[in-house]
């Protein structure tokens, strides 16, 4: 052949069991589909998504073959502070794990889905506790991230995947900074961290709470601030035909 662009035009394909040639341009250049060629795929793609903020059931929908399942677990709560006459501000909560896994649910009709609460922080001197884990029935699963505690020197770890094909960590929290603001909470795949909160001066609003699925809350500054709670999980499917 040439060197030249052809464009393939089909006015019918012929039923499976019948030979059929294709013709390609002026150039006579000929395809030939013998017996019992068929042509497929013309339905796939992305059908649909379900997200579960609450555990639950997922249930295929109809002509669903596939899916892509992602699963979020719960962050951890965050480590709390005494008051002024301490100075010591609160550890930030680990993240939750993550975990995401391709799944032929050809012959799969529902899943149980689990979504992992998030860490509840502390209060005083007391540390948070740890987020939920989150799984998508046997398939795929991740542990929630580790509570923050009352000035600590190490940051609670984060949760951690598993079964899927891609497993991740969820980010560590942070220790209090200089003993007076809270550690922030460890960042999740779907979500940034939380803020530390400071001293009544340095208060930051609306920042102690892990903001975001599966993050985790920010310590509890020295004044005496609560901890922060963790993010809620999630598990997020999408449906492919």
């Amino acid at each position: 052949m040439g060197d030249y662009m052809s464009k393939l035009e089909v006015d019918t394909i012929e039923p499976e069991g019948v030979s059929t040639t294709l013709t390609l341009g002026a150039s006579g250049d000929t395809v030939t589909l013998g017996s019992g060629a068929s042509a497929s795929g013309f339905d796939s793609g992305l059908a649909s998504v379900q997200v579960f903020t609450s555990s639950g059931t997922w249930t295929r929908p109809s002509g669903i073959t596939k899916i892509m399942v992602e699963v979020q677990a719960g962050g951890g709560g965050a480590g709390g502070s005494v008051g002024a006459s301490s100075y010591i501000g609160g550890d930030g909560g680990g993240a939750g794990g993550y975990s995401k896994k391709f799944i032929d649910v050809s012959a799969i009709s529902s899943v149980t889905v689990t979504i992992g609460t998030g860490g509840s922080g502390g209060t005083g001197a007391a540390s948070g506790s740890a987020g939920g884990a989150s799984s998508f029935g046997s398939h795929c699963s991740a542990t929630g991230g580790s509570a923050g505690t009352h000035g600590g020197e190490i940051g609670p770890a984060g949760g951690v995947g598993s079964s899927g094909d891609v497993n991740l960590s969820g980010g560590a929290g942070h220790c209090n900074h200089h003993n007076y603001f809270g550690g922030g909470g460890g960042s999740s795949v779907f979500a940034g961290a939380a803020g530390g909160a400071g001293g009544t001066q340095f208060d930051i609003p609306g920042q102690d709470a892990g903001i975001n699925s599966g993050s985790g809350g920010a310590g509890g500054g020295y004044d005496g601030d609560p901890g922060g709670d963790g993010g809620a999980g999630l598990v997020l499917v999408e449906e492919y035909k």
